[in-house]
């Protein structure tokens, strides 16, 4: 009896923690697969949960995809990593405002072997032009991501399109970073890839960072607030709660702890604000 009775008291406790769950406020973020695979949220959202009782709820997806989702109402903010997609973005007024956040970098890596003679180069967009030339694989996102976009201007940069390759040594995976990573680290081939991910990717025996510290390769991220005018049932108020910690000096100190290995793989930029155009 006394066992029925501690197993009812236990059932109750389960049904009213749940009861709490449902009740908590939260708010969706869409996010990059960089800021979530490279545990940046796994180690600073509970802080945030813990000081405000809201919890975040992340979608992440190539950047693309997280600025879509927010034009489309299904996202409450977006944090995401491609400067002129985020000020298309404000300035076609689906955002109430844009603040900077931190930045990361890119890095090129491939095979040790290094068959295209990159290693060592501080121009990113030469090294590819290299890698065109050596037809050496190459693999590709390939999937409207920040990273993408930012491969991209590199080729345009290096006076290649790469796309009249595919499927040759030009591989596009249509994929997130750890995909491409881990087709990279099969083939060997060269891949763009965000620092913070390729410090969290635990497979690297084929791989090895050959290009990097190019001013270009520097990726900054911003975080977007999706605009009421637009999506009235989006919860402005609990987002904007979040840009506040997250650019104030609780979540700039939860940012600058993050460490991969010892690494501090995201850096702080000024909590700098633009905010959406006037109705006309």
């Amino acid at each position: 009896m006394r066992h029925t009775g501690r197993s009812l008291a236990l059932a109750l406790l389960g049904l009213a923690s749940a009861a709490l769950a449902e009740e908590r406020p939260f708010l969706t973020l869409a996010s990059t697969t960089s800021t979530n695979d490279s545990g940046l949220f796994e180690a600073i959202l509970p802080r945030f949960t813990a000081e405000t009782g809201i919890e975040v709820r992340v979608v992440a997806v190539g950047t693309g995809q997280a600025l879509e989702l927010g034009r489309r109402g299904d996202a409450d903010a977006v944090l995401v990593h491609d400067r002129a997609s985020e000020d298309a973005f404000l300035a076609e007024a689906h955002a109430l405002f844009r603040r900077d956040v931190m930045y990361n970098d890119f890095v090129i890596v491939g095979p040790p072997a290094d068959p295209a003679g990159v290693r060592g180069m501080r121009d990113a967009a030469r090294a590819l032009a290299r890698i065109a030339a050596r037809e050496a694989a190459f693999v590709s996102r390939g999937d409207d991501s920040g990273t993408h976009q930012a491969e991209l201007r590199l080729w345009r940069a290096a006076g290649v399109d790469p796309r009249g390759a595919s499927g040759r040594w030009y591989r596009e995976v249509g994929s997130g970073m750890g995909a491409a990573l881990n087709v990279a680290n099969e083939l060997p081939a060269y891949v763009l890839s965000d620092r913070a991910t390729w410090l969290a990717y635990e497979k690297r025996e084929a791989l090895a960072v050959l290009v990097e510290g190019d001013p270009v390769l520097r990726n900054p991220y911003g975080l977007l607030i999706v605009d009421p005018a637009r999506h009235p049932h989006t919860k402005t108020e609990l987002a904007t709660r979040f840009a506040d910690w997250l650019t104030g000096p609780e979540g700039r100190a939860a940012i600058a702890a993050f460490r991969i290995g010892g690494e501090s793989p995201f850096f702080l930029l000024p909590p700098r604000e633009a905010r959406r155009p006037p109705p006309r």
